[in-house]
């Protein structure tokens, strides 16, 4: 590993889809990445291990997101921050419920998506924050979002909620940090519609549950999703851009 120092980045639900093309493309010289899922990616392993890149894999559960948030404030805390050039946060991870109406929901269906997709950005958050207050170098928080989060769906509540609440906590967060010294910078972004199993679900629901399953199912058949490593490209030069964070709350179509 080289003396100097380097850019820290962590990546959740980096398994697979966009997380996984993100991953791929955070593998470069002068990169350090961890990446938390629940599951392992021996490619990717193998990839950073022939590149000669830090890479760390955590396999969690982020329904369960509590205990993977203590373990992340308390690694972040033990390592030398003249060692982290910067730091960047990147929520990934999320989950659709049954699409169903909500009066069909099951509760645990329920709690399993606002778990994943609201409860743990917020704790990953704070771990990430506090365990790196005193650190000199730029940090910035990504959290990614949904146009889903900013317009209504039918049998979509679940995930929707989690979506609009990771839009408003951001607006919070971003008021938190504007009040001290060398704040992070933060930002919920939508990233487009992305060809992930996410659409695949959509695109496959029962019409008669799901009103809006003909709009998706039109999307991939007319070429109109884009690729997982295309998005990468893009939410991560949005990540990159000088502005980042002056909005926070975005589309990286904007």
């Amino acid at each position: 590993m080289s003396d100097s120092p380097l850019h820290l980045y962590i990546v959740t639900g980096a398994s697979r889809g966009m997380g996984l093309a993100m991953a791929h493309a955070l593998l470069v010289p002068g990169h350090r990445l961890l990446c938390i899922s629940r599951h392992h990616h021996a490619e990717l392993q193998a990839q950073a291990a022939t590149a000669g890149i830090p890479l760390e894999q955590w396999t969690a559960d982020l329904a369960d997101g509590a205990p993977v948030a203590v373990r992340l404030r308390d690694w972040l805390s033990a390592l030398p921050a003249h060692a982290v050039a910067s730091a960047a946060l990147i929520n990934n991870a999320g989950v659709i419920p049954a699409l169903v109406p909500l009066r069909e929901s099951e509760p645990a269906d329920l709690a399993h998506a606002l778990r994943v997709g609201l409860e743990a950005p917020m704790q990953l958050c704070a771990a990430f924050l506090g365990a790196t207050r005193s650190w000199e170098g730029p940090r910035k928080v990504l959290n990614v979002s949904s146009g889903l989060g900013r317009r209504a769906m039918a049998s979509q509540a679940g995930y929707c909620a989690a979506k609009a609440g990771m839009d408003h906590f951001t607006r919070c967060l971003a008021l938190d940090e504007a009040l001290v010294p060398h704040g992070a910078k933060v930002c919920s972004l939508a990233p487009g519609v992305i060809d992930t199993d996410m659409q695949v679900q959509l695109r496959s629901a029962d019409a008669t549950q799901f009103p809006d399953q003909a709009g998706f199912d039109n999307l991939h058949t007319h070429g109109q999703l884009t690729s997982p490593h295309d998005a990468a490209q893009r939410v991560l030069a949005y990540l990159a851009r000088p502005d980042f964070g002056e909005q926070p709350v975005a589309d990286v179509r904007s």
